[in-house]
Formats: structure tokens, C-alpha cells, sequence
């Protein structure tokens, strides 16, 4: 049996979207979410839920997510997961690339579908193309700089997509946070979501934080406020003297997107102030990298990076290991960490620094996201372990 020209029992399957890397690779899919096209450095994430989570964190501002798992968007959305703290802006992921066309949402908590989501959100979707074949090419060759593009039409300007690519200088460098940091400061007291009974509020807060905002996520904040603190959030920039002036009880360093280095060059000055002070003070991600980077240590671009729930890392603290959730493509080069840094976490996937602390001060680091959302909740205890900090330096 043959295919006839405008016969509606056969359907159409020109292509709609493409994936085009910098080395002239192109990759055709189906498109989904928003039409138009986005740069970026292409990502595979392993985790199996918590895809709201991922596409709303702002530390994948710049970066195009590759889904290892077949099967995304059949929870659907909704109003609660979304992870920027901002719910009107959209940094996060600049495009999704999935194995499989997104299935209608089976979940009680899903209010929209989630190609009508990355529509909304502006966000580029293509489908229908091996994700293990792109995740093979990554690990092998590390992460590519490329171009997502979707029309409807199929009608696509290939020379220029292929030039874009090729252009695009990538992350190494580049200071993203200005793109996704809060432009005044705030305060939080929402507590984290509770089985049937949704978000609290923290209303006899033991501690005042001070959380300066590279790209923070809903659920660390709500994770501070859980464990007793009233956090006001400050954009990236603010001075160590407006911090200090507030009489935080801690600092917290958040996460966000981009080289460490780049964004380092204002904000280390201001978190060696905040440690010179003797502040308690914990980091996250970014904030990690760049506590290395305050305390003499250096940062390197990592080969494919980890992005996903399902790291284990192991606490020399304690000796015990914990699956975590992760988002970083640069990490602290643990063989420049000065005496005074010690190594407290590692992979065990590859052995990379995952976590210090400054001897004899109550100053400490991760490197990937113990607030989970999405992921295990193994490292809720690091919060626990800043309050125990700051109740110590209270009654000191």
C-alpha cells in the first residue's frame, strides 16, 4: 500500500523542529510549546519526576534539557511546583527535548497540560528525536552549544540556525544571574507543602537570614522558613554593608545559572566580608562555587556535567551517603581548596567535590540541591545543620 498526496488517513510527519548543534549536526523532531527558536548549551537530566521543578529552576537559565526518561508531561502542571520565585517571569530552561509526543495529564493535581504550559511560558519543545543517542553524543563529547527551533510550517532558515550555533560563545564566561536574581529585596515565610494540607507559614521565626538571590528556588526558602528562619531575600549585587547592616543571624548563598568565575567577580568580595564577619553561612550550587572560589579555590567547566535526582554523594563527615539532586556544570576543583577549606561531601559518580567547610568557622557548602524539588529529600538535614550553626553563634 502507498502513501496519496492529500490522503487524511496518512499522517503528516515533516518535520516541525530541529535541534541544531554547533558543529553542524542537525537533529529533526516534532515540535511542542512555544514556536520560535533559543540558543543554548544542551543538558540530559536523569530524573524521572519533578520535570515542572527542573524547567523553573533558574539555574538552567541558558541551557537546552535533554530528558533521559521517555515519558515527560504525563503528570501534567500546576500552580504549586513551579520553582522560580517569581511566578510572572520565566528564566529557567530555554528549551525541552523529549523522546516521546507529551500525553494527556493523569494526575489530581495537574491544571494544565504541559504543552499548553511551555506555550504560556515561552519555552521551545521538540519531540520524537533518541534521547540516548544525544545523551551518548554528551558523554562522550561533552556538552554542545546549539540551536532548538520550532514552526509549525517546517520552514526553517537552516544556514542561520547553523551560524547562531556556531556563534553562540556559551557558558564558559558568561554572568547569567543578572537575568534571573530578584531586582529589590523581600522577605519569605512560606513553610514547605504538606500532604493534604499544602503550604504553611512561619510565623515564630528563632532566626533572621539574609539570602542573597543568584537564582534561588521557592523550595529552599521554604526549607529556611521550616526550620525556623525569616529570610529576606537580596538581589545579587546588594553590598556586604547593606547585608551586615541587617544583623543576620546567617547568610545563605543560593544557587543560580552560569560561571561561577563570571559572577564571582562581584560577589566573592562581598561573601569574603560576610565570612570575615563570622556569620554563619551556607551555600548552595552557584553559592558552593563561589565559597571556593572567596576562600582561594579555583573552578573548572565540567565535561557533561550532573543534572539529575539520582546522585549519590557520601558525607565524610559522617560516612553516610545520600542520593541527591543535582544542577551544575562547574564545580570546585578540590585540588585547589587552601588549607583551612576541607572537602566534606563527594560524588561517588566521579569523585568531584560536592561539599566544604572552613575550619574553625561556621561557614559550610554543597554543591548540589538539598531542597530536592524534585529529588530525594536525604539532605533536608543541612538545614538543620545552618540552624544548629546560628542557635550556637546566638548562645555564644
Amino acid at each position: 500500500m502507498t502513501q496519496h498526496d492529500n490522503d487524511p488517513a496518512w499522517p503528516d510527519h515533516k518535520p516541525t523542529a530541529l535541534l541544531v548543534l554547533a558543529d553542524g549536526t542537525v537533529l529533526q523532531g516534532f515540535g511542542l510549546g512555544a514556536e520560535g527558536h533559543a540558543v543554548g548549551e544542551v543538558c540530559f537530566n536523569t530524573a524521572m519526576t519533578g520535570y515542572e521543578e527542573i524547567l523553573t529552576d533558574p539555574s538552567y537559565a541558558g541551557q537546552l534539557i535533554t530528558f533521559t526518561f521517555p515519558h515527560i508531561g504525563n503528570v501534567g502542571t500546576n500552580e504549586e511546583d513551579i520553582e522560580t520565585v517569581n511566578m510572572a517571569a520565566t528564566p529557567g530552561a530555554r528549551g525541552v527535548i523529549l523522546r516521546t509526543a507529551i500525553t494527556d495529564p493523569s494526575n489530581y493535581r495537574a491544571t494544565k497540560h504541559l504543552d499548553q504550559w511551555l506555550k504560556a511560558r515561552g519555552i521551545i519543545g521538540l519531540s520524537g528525536i533518541d534521547t540516548r543517542a544525544l545523551t551518548a553524543l554528551i558523554r562522550s563529547k561533552g556538552m554542545p552549544n546549539a540551536v532548538i527551533a520550532h514552526a509549525r510550517n517546517g520552514e526553517f532558515d537552516l544556514h542561520g540556525l547553523k551560524e547562531e550555533a556556531r556563534e553562540w560563545p556559551g557558558l564558559e564566561g558568561m554572568d547569567l544571574v543578572p537575568m534571573v536574581t530578584s531586582g529589590q529585596r523581600f522577605t519569605w515565610d512560606e513553610t514547605p507543602w504538606l500532604w493534604d494540607k499544602g503550604f504553611g507559614r512561619q510565623d515564630k521565626a528563632e532566626f533572621n537570614v539574609v539570602a542573597i538571590d543568584y537564582g534561588i528556588k521557592r523550595n529552599i526558602l521554604r526549607l529556611l522558613a521550616g526550620v525556623g528562619c525569616k529570610v529576606t531575600v537580596v538581589p545579587a549585587t546588594t553590598s556586604s554593608e547593606d547585608i551586615l547592616a541587617m544583623k543576620p543571624d546567617g547568610v545563605f548563598l543560593s544557587n543560580g545559572p552560569g560561571d561561577p568565575a563570571a559572577t564571582g567577580k562581584y560577589a566573592v568580595p562581598v561573601i569574603r566580608d560576610v565570612i570575615k564577619s563570622g556569620t554563619p553561612t551556607f551555600g548552595i550550587c552557584l553559592g558552593h562555587q563561589m565559597l571556593g572560589l572567596a576562600v582561594g579555590a579555583k573552578t573548572k567547566k565540567m565535561h557533561q556535567g550532573h543534572h539529575g535526582a539520582n546522585h549519590p554523594v557520601k558525607d565524610e563527615t559522617t560516612g553516610k551517603v545520600e542520593i541527591t539532586s543535582m544542577n551544575h556544570g562547574f564545580a570546585v576543583d578540590e585540588t585547589t581548596l587552601p588549607k583551612g577549606a576541607t572537602q566534606t561531601h563527594i560524588s561517588l559518580f566521579d569523585g568531584s567535590n560536592c561539599g566544604i567547610q572552613l575550619d574553625g568557622k561556621p561557614v559550610f557548602s554543597v554543591q548540589y540541591h538539598p531542597e530536592a524539588s524534585p529529588g530525594p529529600r536525604d539532605s533536608h538535614y543541612l538545614f538543620q545543620r545552618f540552624a544548629d550553626l546560628m542557635r550556637q553563634k546566638k548562645s555564644a
